[in-house]
């Protein structure tokens, strides 16, 4: 399985894709921004994407409604990865599209398990 990491962060991706890859054998492609993140999706056809929600250029919610309406990339299930914990909030981001909502900071040890169920794999 290959999972999308889009964050502006360098060190949340690093994180995250070595939990993902050595942890959960999973192949991982990382982007460091939303408008990279569409064009990474699109060429890579990853089975899901890792989304952040508060970055430069587009941010989360812009970069989802690009990956929905894109014919490439709308298949593609999002699982947001945010510092944003609310209830209220984590419903919103779902009901925008998005199959999932894990939340910062994250435990390494349980990304890639996390990610599975969300994805009921």
């Amino acid at each position: 399985m290959k999972v999308l990491i889009i964050d502006d962060e360098e060190d949340t991706r690093s994180i995250a894709a070595m939990s993902l890859n050595i942890i959960g054998g999973l192949d991982v492609v990382e982007a460091e921004n939303g408008k990279i993140g569409v064009e990474k999706a699109a060429a890579e056809k990853p089975d899901c994407i890792l989304l952040d929600c508060m970055m430069p250029i587009m941010d989360g919610e812009s970069t989802l409604a690009e990956l929905l309406t894109n014919e490439q990339t709308k298949g593609i299930p999002v699982i947001f990865l945010t510092a944003k914990a609310m209830t209220s909030e984590i419903e919103r981001l779902k009901r925008l599209g998005a199959v999932g909502v894990l939340t910062k900071p994250f435990d390494p040890t349980m990304l890639a398990g996390q990610v599975k169920a969300l994805l009921g794999r």
